[in-house]
């Protein structure tokens, strides 16, 4: 297969996102080469074993909002260097590098969108902007957008793919997941719903905080989500782990996952849920 070019790419263990170039993709679980057009056209899901490929933002929240009914938070929030960290680059070189390969200024998008009827307020992590990491402007927005959530009135949505925590910023990318616990245990103390959707791959600081803190826990198929990854664990435990360890479904056979949703009908899942907070949030505020 020496005609096929693959990219280089980062994710929590180097396993789960594997893409060719050019006109055939390499789907990452059953290792199918599939026509890329063909993957397009079901959703960027592999047609062979049902894995999700990666979405961007945008096809991300094409996916879930109604047309034109996306309005951006805190947009300008940019990380600083608060540790002048240095490894083999500066930390505020590798903020640079990443803001002009995607054109984003952080690893995640927030703001207010429409299911149907139904106001949602959603965050979107961005794997392409190193890792998804969250630091200290990641973990700003999504208090942010649960104040939001908390002063409308409506539910919040956080879509995950990530690596983990930044390490650049050290303690204060830790300090994240207890600043975003307890922001959401203000919407608990409000009875507002807090929806999760687990995409591949889900790691680290995120996945031992906000990403599993969800009133509804939904996963994409086979999506890979721990805290660290199965090699590091084998290295650790000295033991092969079961078949599938990690992947979405194995979460959900052990009760750690609500419900694996398709791409097809994660918009009408959504707004089925969304439908029933609703009632419930209008019963209780009566």
């Amino acid at each position: 297969m020496g005609w096929f070019k693959r990219n280089k790419s980062a994710d929590a263990e180097g396993t789960s996102i594997k893409i060719v170039e050019g006109m055939w993709v390499k789907c990452a679980v059953c290792r199918a080469i599939i026509f890329k057009r063909e993957v397009e056209r079901n959703l960027k899901v592999c047609p062979k074993c049902q894995y999700h490929f990666p979405l961007t933002v945008e096809e991300r929240l094409e996916l879930i909002a109604d047309p034109g009914s996306f309005q951006e938070w805190d947009g300008d929030l940019v990380p600083g260097d608060p540790l002048k960290f240095v490894d083999k680059l500066p930390y505020r070189k590798r903020i640079q590098n990443a803001q002009e390969k995607t054109g984003k200024k952080e690893a995640i998008l927030t703001g207010r969108c429409r299911i149907g009827d139904m106001p949602l307020a959603l965050g979107i992590f961005d794997f392409s902007f190193m890792g998804g990491s969250m630091g200290s402007v990641v973990g700003e927005k999504i208090c942010r957008a649960i104040d939001q959530a908390l002063t409308a009135h409506m539910p919040f949505l956080l879509v995950t793919t990530s690596g983990g925590a930044r390490m650049q910023e050290g303690t204060l990318s830790l300090m994240q997941m207890a600043k975003t616990a307890s922001a959401l245990a203000k919407l608990q103390e409000a009875r507002m719903p807090f929806l999760v959707l687990l995409t591949d791959p889900t790691f680290g600081g995120v996945t031992a905080s906000v990403a599993m803190l969800g009133d509804i826990i939904l996963a994409e198929p086979k999506a890979l989500i721990g805290f660290a990854g199965p090699r590091v664990i084998e290295q650790t435990i000295k033991e092969r782990l079961p078949e599938g360890f990690q992947r979405a479904e194995f979460l959900l056979e052990h009760g750690m996952v609500d419900h694996i949703v398709e791409r097809k009908t994660l918009k009408a899942t959504l707004g089925i849920l969304l439908t029933h907070c609703g009632a419930e949030v209008s019963s209780t505020a009566e």
